[in-house]
């Protein structure tokens, strides 16, 4: 828009279903706050840069102020996290990231062409064996494409049969994609596939495919992930009887979801999730959900909330489940989801265990303290290792009878005393 009192502003982007300003995701870029990215001008206010999340990719993109029209600047396999660009336009300098790299420099070319000028974590790369994933697309129940990823142990031998784990994404109107993410090359490196999937509500694909979920979540997503677990089971070399599930806030949704409703999976592990949309649509710090995933509150349409909570359902799980938890996550407070749903598993016998960090916010994952965010990863696989490899972990064994009746002895002492 002119920078006038009266001028009104023109959409430039309304024929580009794309997301702009967004990217793909993955647990190791900045943490959010401050300025985030701005859009950049060139000098004759001709065009506009910025970037954009794309079918699992973040390109770097100039838009024509005059057209609206989008060309990509930078290609290939990776996200431009972040970017700068000289006065004259004639050279940008991007925060790049892959499966491999955290994030280095480099410089883009007019043409496109990239020049990096730094390599920060060379030395820890020496002493790893990071792989890339496999991209592979399918096609859903209702026609149509998934576009999904495997990331496999770095010594991979297809005659074997390994574990798997099934990593879904929150948001949910986020997307996995080409960038480099810290907690899938570690599970891989301990010994499991990961499975991750963009299903329907992923961004990176245009508005219908984002908002068909709309009133319908949880719902045909959870089918689009199964439906990848099964395209992926064809292949050999995963272990039907070693399956694991994990996500977290909108993945952790999903997870909820999956084990009330299947029992193919061996273990679970659900993280800053939500078990009751009802107690959450009063609790949460975020309320702008509400008419976009609910036509009503939940005391106008409260068959609807239940319809679609887990705990409704509680008595379908029989995964052994653990739930991290944060809290001081305002987001999705703990008594709104996996508080719920462990004390009525323990009420019902069921293998469980709850993790709660002190302090933590719904950024746990991304930027939490660092330790936590390193004990957190232990417990997620530890869970995964006790279940799908057979690895004794007896912190989360349930106390032997002795225990219980020493500490009943002592409670009744305590009561005389």
């Amino acid at each position: 828009m002119d920078a006038t009192s009266n001028a009104q502003p023109r959409n430039l982007t309304e024929n580009y279903d794309f997301d702009m300003g967004d990217s793909v995701f993955g647990d190791n870029a900045a943490p959010r706050g401050g300025n985030g990215r701005t859009l950049h001008w060139s000098p004759d206010g001709r065009w506009l840069f910025d970037t954009v999340a794309k079918q699992g990719r973040t390109p770097l993109v100039r838009v024509d102020t005059q057209s609206g029209a989008v060309s990509e600047i930078t290609h290939g396999d990776q996200a431009v996290l972040d970017f700068s660009v000289t006065p004259d336009a004639r050279a940008v300098v991007a925060l790049v990231s892959t499966p491999v790299m955290i994030g280095d420099l480099f410089t883009v070319a007019e043409d496109g062409s990239q020049r990096r000028i730094t390599d920060l974590h060379q030395s820890l790369w020496s002493q790893l064996n990071l792989t890339a994933p496999e991209e592979f697309t399918y096609t859903t129940f209702d026609g149509k494409k998934i576009q999904a990823w495997i990331q496999k142990p770095p010594d991979f031998d297809p005659q074997k049969k390994y574990p798997l784990i099934l990593n879904i994404h929150g948001g949910p109107h986020a997307a996995y994609g080409w960038v480099f993410d810290h907690e899938f090359q570690w599970m891989a490196a301990k010994g499991y596939i990961v499975l991750y999937v963009n299903p329907r509500g992923s961004t990176s694909y245009g508005q219908e495919f984002g908002n068909v979920i709309q009133y319908h979540y949880p719902g045909d997503d959870y089918r689009d992930l199964m439906i990848g677990v099964d395209e992926l089971l064809k292949r050999g070399y995963i272990d039907p009887k070693r399956l694991g599930v994990t996500g977290g806030s909108g993945g952790g949704v999903l997870t909820n979801w999956t084990v009330t409703h299947t029992d193919r999976f061996a273990a679970a592990v659900s993280q800053r999730d939500i078990s009751s949309w009802t107690s959450w649509w009063y609790t949460a710090d975020f309320t702008l959900f509400q008419p976009n995933w609910f036509k009503a509150p939940p005391f106008q349409d409260p068959q609807d909330y239940n319809n679609r909570s887990a705990i409704t359902f509680v008595q379908n799980i029989h995964t052994p489940t653990m739930f991290v938890l944060g809290e001081a996550d305002y987001r999705t407070p703990p008594d709104s989801g996996g508080e719920q749903l462990f004390r009525a598993l323990k009420f019902l016998k069921r293998p469980t265990a709850m993790v709660i960090f002190p302090r933590e916010t719904h950024e746990l994952s991304r930027s939490g303290e660092p330790w936590h965010r390193i004990e957190r990863l232990d417990h997620i696989v530890g869970w995964f290792d006790k279940w799908l490899m057979g690895i004794p972990h007896p912190e989360y064994d349930i106390r032997p009878e002795r225990s219980r009746r020493q500490s009943r002895d002592s409670s009744n002492y305590n009561k005389k005393r």
